[in-house]
């Protein structure tokens, strides 16, 4: 299994990141993970943006599934066959989120540990293909400024702060204002208000505790996340 995830992910994308750095002037490695971490945005883009519409349906769709519950009143089978109906009419699939999240956790953990764990001052020459081109110097200094091995504190608050923003604005208008106390519309709110407020927190830690590198790459997937929502609000906006 792990000869498999190493052939299939890690050392696509660690070729991948040398040879971006083969080609950014000066070698820089911080340059260098802010392309790839595009690259890879671009390429996860169709299925990402399918769940994020997704989600809007699903929440323009709670008030008639709310309807469908109240109308069979605990008979599970009608309200299942009834809402899958209502699903499909809708051209909603309710499963596409889960299949997005199996498609990308491989390639962002691959992502991950290669900005984690490989030097970037010397190339792993084990992993490295024959067609990929090593580059000739390496800057570890992000623009000449900031330390892509080291910690950064201005990196990490960006981080955070973008990962805030970006959920802030995934969780605009999906709120549950009025729910009771113990129901599911108020255990969603809970998770939302974490998602909100206590995930940035997580990712300025980690990407403190890390290095530089994986905070250029919080920050840049977390702009990338705020240019799709900003563009799945305002096509969803044009559809209404």
């Amino acid at each position: 299994m792990s000869a498999f995830f190493n052939a299939a992910f890690y050392n696509p994308i660690y070729n991948a990141l040398v040879a971006l750095m083969a080609f950014v002037p000066g070698g820089d490695v911080g340059v260098a993970v802010i392309l790839l971490t595009i690259i890879i945005r671009i390429i996860l883009l169709p299925f990402s943006l399918s769940a994020a519409r997704t989600q809007r349906a699903m929440k323009v769709l709670e008030p008639k599934i709310k309807e469908l519950k109240e109308k069979h009143n605990g008979d599970k089978e009608k309200e299942a066959i009834e809402t899958l109906a209502l699903y499909r009419e809708a051209q909603v699939n309710p499963f596409m989120s889960i299949v997005t999240v199996l498609i990308q956790i491989p390639i962002l953990l691959a992502l991950y540990w290669v900005f984690l764990y490989e030097p970037f001052e010397t190339v792993n020459t084990a992993r490295i293909y024959a067609l990929t081109p090593v580059p000739f110097g390496v800057s570890l200094q992000f623009l000449g400024i900031i330390s892509v091995t080291g910690k950064s504190i201005v990196l990490a608050a960006l981080a955070g702060v973008s990962q805030f923003y970006q959920a802030h604005m995934a969780l605009s208008g999906m709120g549950s204002p009025g729910t009771k106390v113990g129901t599911a519309g108020s255990f969603q709110q809970v998770m939302n208000m974490q998602l909100k407020y206590v995930f940035p927190i997580l990712i300025a830690v980690i990407s403190y505790t890390t290095s530089g590198a994986i905070a250029l790459y919080f920050i840049t997937t977390n702009l990338a996340g705020i240019v799709q929502e900003w563009y799945v609000k305002r096509d969803a906006g044009k559809k209404v």
